[in-house]
């Protein structure tokens, strides 16, 4: 801790704050920073306010708790050990998440010596750290404080055998690149894909067998590998099979309960959906406007706080969906029955009446506990073919001519418009690929999204409304920092982004509206998604930037994600919408009484929204590896073909690639680009030849040649066409300035580094 400086009236001056958080040896917020300058009163409300004009100034980042330079490290903070150089071990923040655009800084752990050493033997890939971060030069410096537990003590791998017959388990993770020695096989053989934990302490134990899990490669294995990697929970033990049964033969009582069955509610899904939480239906109110109806399954009547059930569904977080199987939140039983909203059976279901006025507006909302029977289940395509062809009933009629005004609000509103292509892959009857496509966007998708988002905002503002406790579904606007990424990178292209502004969904929509040429609208698109934050839950409003929204809560699919059910608990409270109790079973268990929040859902909203988060990005992470796993297999038997690409992202090592109509990224190395150097310009993301200028960049076509495809880790590699490839570089873009000598890395050929310099400027 710095000393203490003499008393000065009034506040500290910015770059005293600055100073005290460079030197702080412990995390640095607003109460630290008020109690080391000794701020009362009055001094404390201009000191939050100081603190806020520095952070949108760009000078500091961070939460009130824990502030840290702008682009810097927090004082303290966790690390993860990802490598070694020259035998020192190399961190990376543990907390950085993988979709952020900005690769994580690289810290050089500094271990102490002999008894000095305090957190145990020496570091090795994989531990992680607590540790007080420094920065000198033009890198970060790491000082270990205490070594902290694994956060994954089994491993996932393939068992192989070297020339001399020994044991290995090779990763099936792409970032890990060395096999770990099997010290205990465990039966394995060969090939098979297993789970493994350290032997011993020291490395040098190596791993043992603990269970076999079959071909890596059979159908349906890749969702295996996914599942057991992030260990997401997948096997529901007795207890909570057995509640789950007890809870599904709750009896379905009309006491306080609304007659719906009378309404030709009809929902639409995927073909191949596996559950149903929604259903729609909509009339002409005769003014103009339209009564609509959002009926979503009453999970919270089924799953109740404090049971073995709402544990499980708690830790779950959501539910994971992989191309051959669902790993759901809730057992089947009421997933894929009970609480589905089935045509032709009577289910509860949690009512959204709403009043919507020609202009789409929500005039008035209100919910109620209900009893519906669909009239009908749908698939979008067929929904949208019955309209297209003119064969709809007077039910989709409505629900298209509701959703025409539920448009014009959505227009005004102007949310945040970018067109990101789904992937599909369908199987056959076999589990074996059959087709990889994009999904197609149809009326229909938009139309039920747009209901759904009429519900979503109306429950987030009835719970306001009773000052109720409220889950909301957050989406901060871009940070600073990647604000000015985006203005450097848009320069390039000669626009010009105002960080004086206020940053809204609509300025990034009339960017991308403004430019003609395709290809180069590509690329900005691309620039715009990496701008933004990543959506997360919270009890403390911040709204919702991507949707221009003030109030947003997630209601509308409470089978399949925990905080819909905790905003269903929270609307039974306000609107006394509980239950009667139910009875006792005969078989001596027993379902809790209430149905609304219970005292820890209410008490613990900051941590339970943090861990549903969580879960919500792993279950992303695992879903998004798993389709690239199917999609280097499909891929396995076309090595040397040469297909149509497209760039998605420029590092100074390489550039990444992902085939047009199918998806799949791959990497192209630099040192496969010839003999020339090229030139990293961090600024514009590209690479630069230095004598050809050849230029790759993001968003630019071109063909290549498919070099690898590893279906176990989902890893691609491309090279250019036989003879090179020029890319495709779109009309009206400036050519990439030529290399310069200031900043930036010039890389050699080969990969090899070559001059590096850095005047003027710090790397971060």
């Amino acid at each position: 801790m710095p000393a203490k400086p003499k008393q000065q009236p009034g506040l500290p001056s910015r770059q005293q704050i600055l100073d005290f958080i460079a030197q702080s040896e412990e995390p640095a917020g607003k109460r630290e920073i008020g109690r080391y300058f000794g701020l009362k009163g009055q001094e404390k409300i201009q000191l939050k306010a100081l603190l806020k004009d520095m952070a949108e100034e760009g000078l500091i980042d961070g939460k009130r708790t824990a502030f840290h330079r702008l682009g810097g490290l927090p004082r303290v903070t966790v690390l993860r050990v990802v490598d070694t150089e020259d035998g020192q071990p190399i961190a990376i923040p543990d907390s950085w998440q993988p979709d952020d655009a900005t690769p994580p800084p690289r810290l050089r752990v500094i271990e102490p010596k002999g008894k000095l050493r305090a957190h145990g033997p020496a570091l090795r890939k994989g531990d992680r750290v607590l540790a007080r971060t420094e920065e000198v030069g033009n890198g970060w410096l790491a000082h270990p404080m205490k070594k902290l537990p694994a956060s994954e003590e089994q491993v996932l791998g393939v068992v192989e055998f070297d020339g001399a017959g020994k044991p290995w388990l090779a990763p099936v993770d792409k970032r890990v690149r060395n096999a770990v020695q099997i010290s205990d096989i465990g039966g394995a053989e060969a090939g098979q894909l297993v789970l493994a934990e350290p032997a011993g302490r020291s490395p040098r134990a190596g791993v043992k067998v603990t269970e076999v899990l079959g071909d890596p490669l059979a159908p349906r294995s890749f969702s295996l590998i996914a599942i057991h990697k992030h260990g997401i929970p997948n096997v529901f033990t007795d207890e909570v099979l057995a509640e789950a049964q007890e809870a599904s033969k709750l009896p379905l009582s009309q006491e306080r309960r609304e007659d719906l069955r009378h309404l030709p509610i009809v929902a639409i899904d995927p073909s191949d959906a596996r559950d149903h939480d929604d259903a729609i239906w909509a009339e002409p109110d005769g003014k103009g406007g339209f009564n609509a109806l959002v009926a979503i399954a009453d999970v919270s009547f089924y799953v109740r706080p404090g049971g073995k059930l709402d544990a499980e569904a708690r830790k779950r977080g959501n539910s994971c969906y992989f191309p051959d199987r669902v790993v759901p939140m809730l057992p089947e039983v009421l997933s894929a029955d009970v609480c589905s909203l089935r045509a032709g059976e009577d289910r509860a279901a949690m009512a959204c009446h709403l009043s919507i006025d020609a202009e789409g507006k929500i005039k008035d909302w209100r919910f109620t506990r209900a009893i519906v029977r669909i009239a009908e289940v749908i698939a979008y395509e067929e929904a949208q073919r019955r309209i297209d062809e003119n064969e709809a009933g007077e039910n989709l009629k409505n629900l298209w001519a509701a959703w025409g005004a539920l448009t014009k609000a959505r227009k005004e509103r102007d949310p945040l418009a970018l067109d990101m292509p789904e992937r599909r892959v369908m199987l056959d009857e076999n589990g074996r690929i059959a087709e990889i496509r994009l999904r197609e966007a149809l009326d229909a998708h938009r139309v039920v999204e747009d209901f759904m988002i009429a519900a979503n905002v109306a429950a987030a503002k009835a719970l306001e409304s009773k000052v109720a406790p409220v889950v909301y579904r957050l989406h901060e606007p871009p940070t600073r920092e990647k604000l000015v990424a985006l203005k450097d990178y848009l320069s390039t292209f000669d626009k010009k982004l105002a960080l004086g502004q206020v940053i809204t969904p609509s300025l990034f929509n009339r960017l991308l509206k403004d430019v003609a040429d395709e290809a180069e609208k590509a690329l900005i698109m691309e620039a715009v998604l990496r701008s933004q934050t990543q959506a997360y839950y919270g009890p403390k409003n911040l709204g919702h930037f991507g949707l221009s929204l003030g109030s947003y809560a997630h209601f509308t699919s409470p089978i399949r994600r925990y905080a819909d059910l905790l905003v269903h608990r929270a609307l039974v409270d306000a609107f006394a919408l509980e239950q009667p109790a139910p009875p006792k079973s005969s078989s001596g268990g027993s379902i809790p009484d209430t149905s609304g929040l219970s005292d820890r859902d209410r008490s613990d909203l900051v941590r339970v929204s943090e861990a549903i988060s969580a879960a919500e990005r792993r279950a992303m992470e695992a879903e998004r590896e798993t389709i690239d796993r199917y999609v280097a297999a499909w891929l396995s038997a076309r090595v040397g073909e040469v297909f149509e690409t497209r760039i998605t992202g420029v590092q100074k090592f390489g550039f990444f690639a992902t085939i047009l109509g199918l998806g799949g990224d791959g990497l192209v190395p630099v040192s496969t680009l010839g003999d020339e150097r090229f030139f990293y310009d961090e600024k514009a993301q590209v690479l630069v030849g230095e004598q050809s200028r050849t230029t790759y960049a993001m968003g630019l076509r071109l063909r290549l040649r498919l070099a690898e495809a590893n279906p176990l880790t989902g890893a691609l590699k491309f090279e250019l066409e036989e003879g090179g490839s020029a890319p495709i570089e779109p009309r009206g873009r400036r050519s990439a300035p030529a290399p310069k000598r200031k900043g930036g890395f010039i890389v050699g050929p080969r990969g090899r580094p070559g001059n590096i310099r850095h005047q003027g400027r710090k790397r971060k």
